[in-house]
């Protein structure tokens, strides 16, 4: 199992998942600990809110994406891609990938006002 965070510090579960561009990328050893593998960091043009391509993306290839937040458009595209998106109030981006890996519910996130006018 591979598992992105949306991480706009490399230290803590950033929200805003459609904006995001640096994302930290867990994966098992045979252990069943979790280590970082990768740390994507994207140009402004390949977030989700601003690339529309039917090509690859850099995210391709995650089974889980973990964020603080994020719109329905947001989860919709990528669950299109293959990518199961989870929205919670964790900050801790290991701590969070341990709890999706064994099964276990991720804390609900803080109550998030959207200012979009319909």
């Amino acid at each position: 199992m591979k598992i992105a965070v949306t991480s706009q510090n490399f230290r803590t579960i950033t929200g805003h998942g459609g904006k995001a561009r640096r994302f930290l990328v867990y994966t098992p050893d045979a252990t069943g600990a979790l280590h970082e593998v990768e740390r994507i960091d994207l140009p402004k043009e390949m977030s989700f809110h601003e690339f529309h391509g039917e090509g690859p993306h850099p995210v391709d290839g995650v089974d889980v994406l973990i964020t603080g937040s994020c719109g329905h458009g947001f989860a919709q595209r990528l669950s299109g891609r293959g990518v199961c998106v989870m929205v919670t109030g964790e900050t801790d981006p290991l701590a969070a990938a341990r709890a999706v890996l064994e099964g276990r519910p991720l804390p609900a996130p803080a109550p998030h006002e959207h200012h979009h006018h319909h």
